[in-house]
């Protein structure tokens, strides 16, 4: 520092003598005075630069020279260092090929030994078969006489020997031979025969019975009969009785093919009671295959004999190795075929019904999920089905899998239920079905990939600690906390939360660690070398575990506690430590968890106690009501949530916490809920077995939030807990659609502003647009119509704004009936649930325009009809596209529409009307729910049974409702019988379109397409007209009424709709179907006709010159024709008299008459005449021929001729004239469907009312009409 100093004064003072120096030469110059002295310093300092540059690039380079060097150094560690991990890498890679090069030798080395051992075994087995086989047929040929004399013949002995047999066991197989060779059992052989059959044998007891029988076969000539009978009445199939004893069943057929197979029973003897017995338990078991263990233990002991049969390994192996396996001889290979195709056939079925029982499964599965998914719980029922179909299809499975093996086929792989991640609705958020994240998801469950290794990844203790520090704390000493599957959730929930309940205050005491017993302290002591330091160093050690405040900390404290201090009492003052963790200091809990985690694997107790502890703890708080010591409760249910997320805690026990919660959603327990949720919600969320359930109690939350007034602090506390867990959707922003500025403006009015109290002021609003504009007025009607973009209960206010729009744009109306009612079609045809809420609000839009008097109550009633009618098919058999057996919705847009304007059909026609809809919507309602499809499991739902029941009893309070399908179906055929007779009644001609069944018997006329549809139509008119005839007074009123107010209503009228005093809304005007014919220049002119025709209503006619003109030339015409009828000479009638009938059968012939007719007069044709003559009173006939070519034949045929064309071409006009009526007919009516109704508001030519008193101008105040 000195010297720095030095330096640095010594460079001021050089400084100063050059400044001097520089100063001196200054002035030197100035005076004019040359300075040698100047001169020479100047060419030092020049000298003392070029000496400092030169130094200083003497050090730039000495720099870049040891930066080259440092570099080539580390160039070369880093050469060297990649040759030494390249060396290793190749010395693990080789040490991993002669590693894995040493397995492979090891197992081929095994595989071939078993090999070798299995072909030693198969051929020490077949030799024996053989021996015994051979002997046994040599001796039935050629059997030693028995010498009686030396054997026993007590019936003692006998009878005990006998005995034996029935309870015979391998154990037994030296002492039964014995007395075997010392007994005469020449007497008893049919005991012994029917004891051998019916004892109740083992697996292992096989071999001992074949012994014995072979013994019995050789010693006695009639055993084998007699052994055969008793066999084939055991064995025998019978059809009507089932055997319930399959263990029997398949040691006596094993024994029974064994017996075969050692020639006890001759091949031709036994084989065909064999065959049957496998035909049998084969053909009758291909769907439910209980027989499935008798034919597998058959197939793995005696396949070898009677199939051939190799097992899959061995012939895998046999190929492998190049081995030949021995193969049995006893059958001949096309028998041994036969018998193998005939198991084969049973494992294709077996197959088929794995298949059937896995798609069952999965879809009780895939049930039980959308169950937890709507309702968070599962029914025990549900639960119990679910876990008998999974045992039983793994049972199955299992089977299938030895026969396949055993057969040398190839098993089947069963499909994966793929819709598991859609049905759960974790696909969205990047999860996989068993919680998996994906790679590049590490944002998914966890936050980054630095959270997610804090959480998931820990160090590998038992790879860095010797096992015998940890072989006595690896076995729990008690049943670690599992995860429960998440069908058995509710169940644990709901008993712990009754335990819980069922607590008081009193009994709850405070949760602590236990402390260390003394004999457990005594214990630590002897096994350690030194007492108290030992204490001394766990003190030390949990004394430091508040400083472990990272990850390679806390780590490190892993490995130390288990390294120093793994004992029972360590471990239970370490999880007495962990829980008494100060509750100021959260930050520690994530690290203790860690730790927690860590040794968990060596020492699970840990982990239990610490979470049994938690448990009570946390009990003991929700039970504790003072608001105090808030700190302690976030404590513990930070501590769940941190050992959630390190899956120490198990799930199902959190979700009961939070649940526990929920319950009393108060004070503390709202932040402990949030703290939870905040904690270790997000993981519940993300993982599948829980993310039903949280996602049910996170909405319960929110709920409760809304129902109850909780502190401002609280509900913000609320929402960033559910913020946190279920974070709104930020995905790609979907971009705004551009409107022009006029489109946004109409959109503000109709979809934000419009309510009750500004409707007015919308409309002058609305009338100031620019109503010229064809684009505009065309967006105008397009919102009008789109109604399901406003809000619900604005409908009706948009619905009043239409109607005060008429009265100054008529067309309005109709443009937006016409949208509206394309709308409802189009949502009956395309019928998905998306549009559910959208078809609603059209269907309520549709009932306010009603109310309003936009449309006529026809409308209303036609879109009821079509509601129940289109693509109804009312067969069960049939599937209907446009009303699936499932599809309700339809009756809720019903109820919808008669709740929105069906209490104005309450008098008139259309209370009439409502009443036959009525009927046809209950057969509907019937149909519907008479369906197979609802069951007890599935059953109709009682939302929509309450919701009809309520629609008709608000329209119709005494109406008695169908109670069945059955009563509907009279009742709509009582209503058709009698708007069929009234039909008829009216209008007879219909009698021919309208026949009763019981005339079936004539032929009936071919009625075309689109005849139904205009019968139908007339029978409504007809109903129609009736009911207006009937209530003539009642529309006489109303048109008094529409003819007087209806013109000047306006939107305050509007605002409250009613149709109790004008409930035909102006049908005198436009009655039924009528309306449609109605046009936009002459509509009020078939007014006036339709209302003279068809109501009778008196209306004042006005003279005019039209009608004068029209009268003159009528009376004009009139006298023409008489005139000119006077002028003519009337001519005489010819007269054509056809022959009587009676004259044709009784007229006798002559005998002349009687002799042509046997001759063909070919040359002379003649024509019969019959000559009519009178005498008095009595017509006499007779009979006269003329030629064929006379004049009066000629003249005659000439005139009927002349006659048949006049008919036929009268005939070919008729027929022209009724097919072009037809076709207009046909022309209007779907002219008359395909344009909307629309109302005359054209009145000007109708005499106005007249007030007696002088009622005020209308026009004089408001102003004149645009439009009447």
């Amino acid at each position: 520092m000195e010297g720095g100093k030095g330096e640095r004064r010594g460079g001021k003072s050089w400084r100063k003598e050059r400044e001097e120096r520089e100063r001196k030469r200054s002035s030197s110059r100035l005076v004019g005075f040359p300075s040698k002295d100047g001169e020479e310093k100047k060419e030092d300092s020049g000298k003392e630069r070029q000496a400092f540059e030169s130094q200083r690039q003497d050090e730039i380079d000495k720099k870049k020279a040891e930066e080259e060097r440092k570099k080539k150094e580390e160039e070369e560690a880093a050469a060297q260092a990649k040759q030494e991990e390249e060396e290793q890498a190749r010395k693990r890679e080789e040490e991993e090929t002669r590693r894995r090069e040493e397995e492979e030798m090891k197992k081929r080395e095994e595989d071939r030994n078993f090999l070798l051992s299995y072909i030693q075994e198969a051929e020490e087995r077949l030799a024996k078969k053989a021996e015994l086989r051979l002997q046994n047929l040599a001796m039935a040929k050629d059997r030693p006489e028995l010498n009686t004399a030396m054997l026993d013949s007590s019936l003692k002995k006998n009878t005990a020997f006998i005995k034996k047999l029935k309870n015979l066991t391998e154990s037994q197989h030296d002492s039964l031979i014995r007395d075997l060779q010392s007994l005469n059992l020449t007497k008893y052989v049919s005991e012994v025969a029917q004891a051998v059959v019916e004892a109740k044998l083992k697996m292992s007891d096989i071999n001992t019975a074949v012994h014995l029988c072979s013994l019995l076969h050789q010693r006695y000539h009639d055993f084998a009969s007699t052994l055969l009978e008793n066999w084939q009445k055991v064995l025998s199939p019978k059809k009507e009785e089932k055997n319930n004893n399959m263990s029997k069943l398949r040691v006596d057929l094993r024994l029974y093919a064994e017996l075969i197979a050692a020639g006890i029973f001759a091949p031709k003897e036994g084989l065909p009671l064999l065959g049957n017995v496998l035909t049998t338990l084969v053909t009758s078991d291909k769907e439910e295959h209980q027989n499935i263990s008798v034919l597998l233990t058959f197939c793995r002991h005696c396949g070898e004999d009677y199939m051939g049969l190799v097992p899959r390994k061995i012939r895998l192996l046999a190929d492998q190795f190049q081995m030949a396996v021995p193969k049995s001889e006893f059958l001949p290979r096309e028998r041994q075929k036969n018998v193998r195709q005939l198991i084969k056939d049973y494992f294709l079925s077996l197959t088929k019904h794995l298949f059937c029982d896995h798609k069952e499964l999965q879809h009780v599965e895939q049930q039980n999920r959308r169950l937890l998914q709507t309702r968070g719980e599962l029914s025990q029922e549900r639960v119990n089905l679910a876990e008998n179909l999974s045992a039983g299809l793994s049972k199955l499975l299992t089977n299938a899998q030895q026969m396949a093996e055993l057969l040398d086929e190839d098993m089947p792989e069963l499909p994966e239920d793929k819709s598991q991640g859609d049905d759960l609705g974790l696909c969205d958020m990047g999860i996989g079905e068993g919680g998996e994240i994906p790679e590049g998801g590490t944002a998914v469950l966890w936050e980054d990939d630095d959270t997610r290794a804090f959480y998931e990844n820990f160090p590998e203790l038992k790879a860095l600690i010797p096992s015998i520090l940890y072989s006595d704390s690896e076995k729990p000493t008690a049943v670690p906390a599992e995860e429960a599957p998440a069908e058995e959730v509710d169940e644990t929930l709901e008993e712990e939360e009754l335990e819980v309940m069922e607590t008081t205050e009193e009994d709850v005491e405070e949760v602590l660690p236990p402390e260390l017993p003394p004999e457990e302290e005594q214990d630590d002591s002897l096994t350690s070398t030194g007492p108290s330091s030992n204490k001394v160093l766990l003190d030390a050690f949990l004394s430091a575990l508040p400083n472990c405040i990272n990850r390679d900390l806390i780590d490190n404290a892993a490995m130390d506690f288990c390294l120093r201090f793994n004992t029972k009492p360590s471990r239970k003052k370490l999880v007495r430590a962990l829980f008494l963790v100060p509750r100021t200091r959260l930050d520690l809990l994530p690290f203790y968890s860690r730790l927690v985690a860590t040794l968990q694997p060596l020492m699970p107790d840990l982990a239990t106690d610490l979470v049994n502890m938690l448990k009570q703890d946390f009990k003991y708080q929700v039970r504790k009501k003072d608001q105090i010591n808030i700190e302690s409760k976030i404590k513990v249910v930070r501590f769940i949530g941190e050992l959630v997320k390190f899956r120490v805690f198990p799930r199902s026990e959190a979700l009961l916490c939070l649940r526990m919660l929920l319950q009393d959603f108060n004070h503390h327990h709202i932040e402990m809920a949030c703290n939870l949720l905040e904690t270790c919600g997000r993981f519940l969320y993300r993982i599948p077995d829980s993310h039903h359930r949280t996602k049910i109690y996170l909405e319960q939350m929110m709920r409760k939030k809304t129902v109850k007034a909780f502190d401002p602090r609280y509900n913000t506390m609320i929402e960033n807990a559910y913020f946190y867990v279920n974070p709104p959707d930020t995905g790609p922003e979907t971009t705004k659609k551009e409107r022009p500025t006029i489109h946004q403006y109409i959109r503000k009015l109709l979809y934000n502003d419009l309510c009750k109290s500004n409707t007015e002021k919308i409309l002058r609003q609305m009338r100031k647009m620019h109503w010229e504009d064809p684009p505009t007025v065309s967006y105008i009607v397009k919102c009008l119509t789109a109604v399901w973009n406003a809000k619900f209960y604005n409908i009706r206010c948009i619905a009043n704004l239409v109607a005060g729009l008429i009265s100054h744009h008529d067309w309005v109306g109709p443009a937006v009936v016409d949208g509206i009612l394309e709308e409802i079609r189009l949502g009956l045809e395309v019928n998905h649930p998306k549009y559910n809420q959208r078809r609603v609000a059209a269907v309520k839009y549709l009932g306010e325009l009603y109310n309003y008097r936009v449309i006529e109550s026809t409308i209303i009633f036609k879109v009821l009809y079509l509601f129940c009618s289109f693509g109804v098919l009312f067969d069960p058999n049939i599937y209907s596209e446009y009303d699936p057996p499932e599809h309700l919705f339809r009756l809720r847009l019903v109820c919808t529409l008669l709740e929105t304007c069906g209490q104005f059909f309450s008098s008139g026609s259309s209370k009439r009307r409502l009443d036959c809809f009525l009927i046809y919507f209950q057969h509907y309602y019937q149909y519907k729910k008479s369906l197979s499809i609802w069951n007890e499991e599935h059953e109709f739902p009682w939302q929509i049974e309450h919701l009809v029941r309520d629609t008709i009893s608000a329209v119709r309070p005494k109406l008695q409702l169908s109670s069945s399908l059955e009563e509907a179906q009279k009742a709509v055929q009582h209503l058709n019988n009698q708007i069929v007779s009234k039909a008829i009644e009216q209008v007879p001609s219909l009698r021919q379109y309208l026949q009763p069944e019981e005339e079936s018997e004539a032929l009936h006329t071919i009625i075309e397409e689109g005849d139904n549809s205009q019968v139908v139509e007339l029978e409504g008119d007809i109903l129609e007209d009736m009911e207006d005839e009937e209530d003539f007074e009642e529309v006489e009123g109303e048109l008094d009424w529409s003819e007087s107010h209806g013109d000047s209503l306006t939107p305050s009228q509007h605002s409250q709709p009613g149709r109790n005093t004008m409930e035909e809304e102006g049908e005198g005007v436009l009655t039924g179907d009528a309306e449609d014919d109605i046009g936009d220049d002459d509509g009020e002119m078939l007014g006036d006709e339709i209302l003279e025709g068809d109501m009778k209503v008196n209306v004042k006619h006005v003279d005019c010159e039209e009608d004068t003109d029209f009268m003159s030339a009528f009376d004009r015409m009139m006298a023409d024709s008489l005139m000119e009828r006077a002028s003519t000479v009337p001519r005489p009638g010819q007269l054509d008299i056809s022959v009587p009938v009676h004259v044709k059968s009784t007229a006798k012939k002559t005998y002349d008459q009687l002799l042509c007719e046997g001759t063909e007069e070919e040359n002379k044709p003649v024509v019969n005449f019959l000559l009519m003559t009178r005498s008095g009173n009595k017509q006499q006939y007779n009979s006269v021929e003329m030629p064929v070519d006379s004049e009066l034949v000629t003249k005659l045929r000439t005139r009927e001729e002349a006659e048949r064309a006049e008919k036929e071409k009268v005939k070919r006009m008729t027929l022209e004239i009724n097919e072009r009526q037809e076709e207009e007919e046909a022309a209007e009516i779907m002219q008359q469907t395909q344009r909307p109704a629309t109302m005359n508001f054209n009145r000007d030519r109708r005499p106005k009312y007249q007030h007696p008193k002088g009622a005020p101008d209308a026009d004089l105040i408001f102003g004149p009409k645009k439009i009447r």
